[in-house]
């Protein structure tokens, strides 16, 4: 008998008993439906890469708003496709203005994960020199209150571009994972009241936008928080049925149209290469069924999974980080594996800062080399029909499915939120984690084995731009003493009537940011009508 090696798991990242060999009766029964056909397990599209690659898909921001845009001309001019702009947590995430108390409190740190971004104005410094009604553009606000502004900023850019909203494409993203579940801000508004921002942000796209994706679901956010690979898939789910049972109560557009709309998701993937590979494939057949299961929808167009793969974060390490450039190229090609449509890659430094300019150029040379050197884009699903591929597949599936109803039982992906259940899902999981890691069961390579390093490579940490606090502070007394106080005034009122209100709030919030609102002006209207959400997590 073979003598067991303590060095391979017996079970995958999820906890999915593995066995030795893989084979026939492995397989689920019948034949897989063709590429590009639903429940689209083999691919989104007929062709997959052979007729569209991947769109090459990096977030970047820090400083002040001249950094950020110099970054994404950057990064455009070495290749990528499309750019997702990340605003300073310290203001964005709260809504507040740099001259909030606890903002001031923490100056020296503000601009050093995102850049500062106030108002209208500074939306058109960064977008200066971009042709936004060419590229593909994510203009930040993956928080769920952050959201509205930011997308107004966009649009009133495109605008006085002279570019018609219906000619825009993009995605916002809105995500409750991040700052519900991952990082709880001190300020949020609670998760109903995101809920109307979302749903409203969605009825304005479908009406307005045809080609922007209200929505971006974030398992990323949820996984990199400690969900593994089928809790991802349940939760991403629950989440659009939160969405989707909201469009249908309110019945104010179709139904159909609108799962259309909230099919736009992001995973993680991470080190276990096989395990992603058949999450993102389990993904879109999970996807289509629950649209035909829960809501009678069998339009091909929404039952058609849009999903923006990114490298974990979380996995890479700050002690011989260029060891992160082979991690991030094994997370990529999990991402690529599995049928993602774009893709971003982690830069080698996350562990210790913000990518570096060397870092970011790395992360689109991987996606570069993956396109044109390996061979991957020349076969369809090439993991297709593997035994192994298909049983996990099918077991995330089951499991994504099981993860979903535990969660309708609790009252729903919101109401999870709310309680803590969700946050003590995730805590058990990264507790396992960081036991195993540990206790040596988990092995890490320079961490907890090979740790000797030959290199003399060394990461100081991308410092940014130290005077982010101060010349937001005169961006904001400039536009306070520039703009329009009746005009603002006005928007102001009218943006706090709506929120009060049933209607829909991007008309006015369009209008707010047109009339040089700030990002805190927008988060005083927010915690006045909506107060703030109680955290179930005490520290």
């Amino acid at each position: 008998m073979d003598q067991h090696n303590p060095l391979i798991p017996d079970v995958t990242s999820s906890g999915i008993p593995l066995t030795q060999v893989y084979g026939p009766a492995d397989l689920p029964p019948g034949p897989p439906p063709p590429p590009g056909t639903s429940p689209y397990l083999r691919g989104a599209y007929p062709g997959m890469y052979r007729t569209k690659p991947w769109r090459i898909f990096q977030l970047s921001g820090f400083g002040n708003p001249e950094d950020e845009g110099a970054r994404i001309r950057f990064l455009l001019e070495h290749g990528e496709t499309g750019f997702i702009m990340e605003h300073d947590r310290n203001t964005a995430d709260h809504l507040y203005d740099p001259d909030h108390p606890d903002v001031v409190a923490r100056r020296e740190d503000v601009g050093l994960v995102g850049s500062v971004i106030l108002s209208l104005e500074d939306y058109e410094t960064v977008l200066d020199g971009i042709d936004i009604a060419r590229v593909y553009a994510h203009p930040g606000g993956g928080v769920v209150q952050h959201a509205p502004f930011t997308l107004a900023c966009y649009w009133n850019v495109a605008r006085r571009r002279g570019i018609p909203l219906e000619d825009l494409s993009g995605t916002s993203q809105a995500d409750f994972f991040l700052t519900y579940l991952g990082c709880i801000p001190k300020q949020q508004v609670p998760t109903d009241a995101g809920l109307r921002l979302n749903l409203d942000t969605i009825e304005f796209c479908l009406e307005h936008m045809p080609h922007w994706v209200p929505v971006s679901i974030a398992g990323y956010n949820g996984a990199d928080s400690g969900l593994n690979a089928f809790q991802e898939l349940g939760a991403v789910m629950a989440n659009a049925v939160e969405y989707l049972d909201g469009i249908r109560r309110r019945g104010s557009c179709d139904l159909t149209a609108a799962a259309a709309g909230v099919a736009g998701v992001n995973f993680r993937t991470s080190m276990d290469l096989f395990e992603d590979v058949a999450k993102l494939r389990a993904a879109r057949v999970f996807w289509a069924e629950l649209l035909e299961r829960r809501y009678g929808i069998s339009d091909p167009k929404a039952q058609r999974l849009r999903i923006h793969a990114l490298t974990a974060g979380s996995q890479m390490t700050y002690q011989q980080p260029l060891n992160n450039i082979v991690r991030g190229t094994v997370m990529a090609l999990a991402g690529v594996l599995g049928g993602t449509q774009s893709l971003g890659v982690s830069g080698y430094d996350e562990a210790v800062s913000i990518p570096s300019e060397h870092a970011h150029q790395m992360s689109l040379r991987i996606q570069q080399i993956l396109q044109n050197e390996v061979g991957l884009t020349g076969v369809i699903d090439p993991l297709g029909g593997s035994y192994y591929v298909e049983s996990l597949t099918r077991e995330l599936l089951e499991r994504g499915w099981g993860f979903l109803e535990d969660l309708l039982e609790e009252g729903g992906f919101l109401a999870t939120l709310d309680s803590g259940w969700m946050h003590a899902r995730a805590d058990d999981n990264q507790t396992g984690v960081i036991r195993q890691t540990d206790s040596g069961e988990r092995h890490v390579v320079g961490v907890t084995m090979a740790t000797g390093d030959v290199s003399e490579f060394q990461i100081d940490g991308f410092e940014g731009t130290s005077d982010a606090w101060e010349r937001g502070m005169m961006r904001l007394e400039q536009l306070r003493q520039r703009r329009d106080g009746r005009r603002h005034a006005r928007a102001m009122a009218d943006l706090e009537a709506a929120c009060r209100s049933s209607a829909n709030i991007m008309p006015v919030m369009m209008e707010a940011v047109a009339a040089d609102a700030t990002l805190g002006d927008i988060g005083d209207v927010f915690r006045s009508v909506f107060g703030d959400w109680e955290s179930p997590i005490h520290f």
